[in-house]
């Protein structure tokens, strides 16, 4: 085994496929990448007008859970660059109701959005992964607490953290871990979060809010040499909320 040097922490020269990759944790992991020298595949169904195709980008607007948009993608994914080393599940959001209030229609597209679309786009790009490649599925702090108004999400979440743990037996030697965040605002939170007229967010332990790129420093670490021996766990990236039983001051 080689030891260690500062340069494993490097992705140069690797391939990286992000969904959900137009703002927030996904837009934070997709420029990490690129900056520690991976090429990346980004989708979303929200276009970045500020984002463009280069030689080591490459990047689609599509809907993850229409199977067809998805397939064009995992194609376009095999032609520009014929591998994926790294793929980073990040697509995913929620709305709040109660659990009562929520339709079956409401319910199936949680499911849809959080849980069915991941599992899919693993399948698909499994052929053009390898030993040593590294699936990363973000999941959320709601996975390891109860979340009133956001039943079906949570339950979600937690389904994703119970898959991380079978994927990284059944598919190794593929690595595959998950990031649970929190703390760490983004646009889709603000929305979710304005839509509920809530208070603004408690601090966590650490008596501060993070940032996405808390969460890329996490996905840059499980993507590389650094984490070559680790599979099957969640990183949270939450300032202590989880260990704190999601307490917050």
């Amino acid at each position: 085994m080689a030891a260690l040097s500062p340069d494993g922490i490097l992705l140069t020269g690797r391939v990286a496929v992000v969904t959900g990759g137009a703002r927030g944790i996904g837009r934070a992991v997709t420029e990490a990448f690129e900056a520690f020298g991976a090429s990346v595949a980004a989708c979303d169904r929200i276009k970045a007008n500020d984002v463009h195709d280069s030689e080591r980008r490459l990047t689609m607007t599509l809907d993850v859970r229409d199977p067809v948009a998805a397939e064009v993608f995992a194609q376009a994914v095999h032609e520009r660059f014929g591998r994926v080393d790294i793929l980073v599940n990040n697509a995913g959001g929620t709305f709040h109701a109660g659990f009562a209030d929520t339709s079956a229609k409401g319910e199936r597209a949680l499911i849809d959005e959080n849980f069915i679309q991941l599992t899919a786009m693993i399948r698909r790009l499994l052929p053009m992964m390898h030993a040593g490649s590294s699936i990363i599925n973000i999941t959320s702090s709601e996975a390891y607490q109860a979340a009133p108004g956001f039943a079906i999400y949570a339950a979600m979440k937690a389904a994703v953290v119970s898959l991380t743990k079978s994927l990284a037996v059944e598919l190794a030697p593929i690595r595959v871990n998950a990031i649970a965040p929190d703390a760490l605002p983004t646009e889709g939170e603000e929305e979710v979060r304005a839509s509920m007229r809530d208070e603004p967010p408690r601090l966590p332990p650490l008596g501060r809010l993070g940032d996405p790129a808390d969460a890329a420093a996490a996905a840059i670490f499980l993507a590389g040499e650094m984490a070559r021996f680790i599979t099957g766990t969640t990183i949270h990236v939450d300032g202590g909320i989880n260990a704190a039983g999601g307490r917050r001051t």
